[in-house]
C-alpha cells in the first residue's frame, strides 16, 4: 500500500531534479477536417479543412512529459534543418526548455508524424489515416561525435536518463555507451523505451515496454499472468537491468523487480480509453523522474500507473501536471 502523502513527497521533489533525455525528436502533425461529402474521383470521404496544429512527440513528448512534471527537462537528440525541426525547435523555446542539446543537421529529415482527423465541431474527432515522413539511415560519423559532446556537456550533472527509440537513428551504440558512462559514478537512472530494438539496451536501469512488444521478444502470445510473468523474467534476464515496467493497456501494469516479486497493478481510472497516442512517453518520464526523486520502484511504477491513466483520456500527445497527479491520487485513499 501506498499512502497519498507518501507520493504527494515524491511528487513534490520533482522539482528538483535534473533529467536528461536521449532519443528521436519528432514533431507530431495534426490536420483537422470536418466531413463534407464522398468524392467523385474514388470512395474516399471528402474533409473541409478546418485546423494544423503540431505537437512535441517521440523523445520531444518525452521531454515535454518531465518539464510539465517539474523537473529540469534537456533534451538531447538531432533535427533536420528544414521547416519541421524549425518548428519542434520554436516548441521547445515557447514551453521554456532549453535546445542546447539539439543539433540541426543540414540535409537531414526531422521525423514528422501527420494524423488526419475527422469531425464536426460537436463530435469527437477521429483519426484517418497517419502519414509518417522519416529520416533515411542513422547518424553519420562526425554527428554521432558532435551528440555525443554535447550529451557529455549536459548530462554531466543528471540524475536520470530518458533514452526514447523510436528507430530513427539518434541512439546509435556510440550515443548509448555514453549515457551509461555519464550514468554510472552517479548511479543515475537510465529508463529505456525502444520501438523497435529494446534487446540492444543492456545494463540500463529501467525498461518501459508494452505487452505486445514482451510478446515480439519471447516469440510468443501472453494469454495470462503466469505467462507474463515468465516473459517478463526472461526479457529482465537478457536485458540486464534492475527494474522492468510492462504496459498492459487496459489491464494495467505489471513491475518486476530483479531482486523482488512481480507486481501487477490495474488501470488508474476508467479504461474507457481516449487516445493512447503518447501514452507511453508519460509512462517512461514520470517512471524515471519518481525513481530519481527517491520513490521506491513500486511507488515510481504507481505514479506512472496513474500519469498514464491521466493522460489517455486526453486527445493526442499530452501531459500531465503534478496537481494532476495528486488530483488522481486524492480519489484513492491509498494507492494500492
Amino acid at each position: 500500500m501506498y499512502p497519498v502523502r507518501q507520493l504527494e513527497a515524491v511528487i513534490a521533489a520533482f522539482a528538483g531534479r535534473r533529467v536528461v533525455i536521449v532519443g528521436d525528436l519528432i514533431a507530431d502533425e495534426y490536420l483537422y477536417g470536418k466531413p463534407a461529402r464522398i468524392s467523385r474521383e474514388a470512395p474516399v470521404l471528402i474533409l473541409k479543412f478546418s485546423a494544423r496544429e503540431v505537437r512535441l512527440g517521440g523523445a520531444a513528448n518525452a521531454t515535454h512529459n518531465v518539464h510539465v512534471l517539474g523537473a529540469s527537462a534537456w533534451p538531447v537528440g538531432v533535427l533536420g534543418d528544414d521547416g519541421a525541426g524549425d518548428e519542434v525547435a520554436g516548441l521547445f523555446r515557447g514551453a521554456g526548455i532549453s535546445t542546447a542539446g539539439i543539433l540541426r543537421v543540414e540535409g537531414r529529415l526531422t521525423p514528422v508524424k501527420t494524423r488526419v482527423m475527422a469531425g464536426g465541431y460537436e463530435s469527437t474527432r477521429q483519426q484517418v489515416v497517419r502519414l509518417d515522413r522519416e529520416p533515411a539511415g542513422g547518424l553519420a560519423p562526425h554527428v554521432e561525435e558532435a551528440l555525443v559532446s554535447r550529451l557529455r556537456e549536459i548530462g554531466s550533472t543528471a540524475d536520470a536518463f530518458v533514452v526514447s527509440d523510436y528507430g530513427y537513428g539518434a541512439l546509435s551504440p556510440g550515443v548509448f555507451e555514453a549515457v551509461l558512462e555519464l550514468a554510472r559514478p552517479r548511479n543515475a537512472v537510465v529508463a529505456v523505451d525502444s520501438r523497435y530494438d529494446l534487446l540492444r539496451f543492456k545494463g540500463m536501469t529501467a525498461a518501459t515496454p508494452n505487452e505486445p512488444e514482451v510478446e515480439a521478444l519471447v516469440g510468443g502470445e501472453l494469454g495470462d499472468e503466469r505467462a507474463i510473468e515468465k516473459a517478463g523474467r526472461a526479457v529482465l534476464d537478457r536485458l540486464e537491468a534492475a527494474l522492468l515496467l510492462v504496459t498492459r493497456g487496459s489491464r494495467g501494469m505489471a513491475l518486476f523487480e530483479r531482486e523482488g516479486p512481480v507486481t501487477f497493478m490495474p488501470i488508474h481510472g476508467s479504461d474507457q480509453i481516449a487516445d493512447v497516442t503518447g501514452a507511453g512517453d508519460t509512462v517512461i518520464s514520470t517512471f524515471a523522474v519518481a525513481l530519481a526523486s527517491g520513490a521506491s520502484a513500486g511507488e515510481a511504477a504507481w505514479l506512472a500507473n496513474v500519469a498514464g491513466g491521466v493522460v489517455v483520456m486526453k486527445r493526442g500527445t499530452a501531459t500531465v501536471s503534478p496537481g494532476e497527479l495528486v488530483q488522481a491520487l486524492s480519489g484513492d485513499g491509498t494507492a494500492l
